[in-house]
């Protein structure tokens, strides 16, 4: 998997591509936490490239969304496609999460 990095009005974004599976969920874990761990961080994360997410990357999400809350940031998912949306419908994730159609209108609603 890889993941794309960009700052948007003062947003972090990471875009990544392929399966969140167990074998790649250290990679996103290991590009969110810095980000977690800044004072009232803002994240963005963008799912139009993801094909599939497994538990483990529900969980690391999660986590990471736990966080950025007790940081006083803001985190949002976006561009979420049927698969992907359909996991987190299904695991009862959709209302724990700011989820925006698009990387703009995601970004728009968290910027400082």
């Amino acid at each position: 998997m890889q993941i794309a990095e960009a700052r948007e009005a003062g947003v972090h974004v990471l875009a990544p591509s392929g399966r969140i599976d167990t074998t790649t969920v250290g990679v996103l874990e290991g590009r969110l936490a810095p980000l977690v761990a800044l004072a009232q961080p803002r994240i963005v994360v963008d799912f139009s490239r993801v094909d599939y997410i497994s538990s483990a990357g529900l969980r690391i999400l999660l986590i990471a969304a736990r966080r950025v809350q007790d940081g006083h940031g803001r985190l949002a998912l976006c561009g979420l496609g049927d698969a992907v949306r359909q996991v987190f419908y299904l695991a009862g994730f959709l209302p724990l999460f700011l989820i925006a159609a698009t990387r703009a209108e995601a970004v728009e609603q968290i910027a400082p």
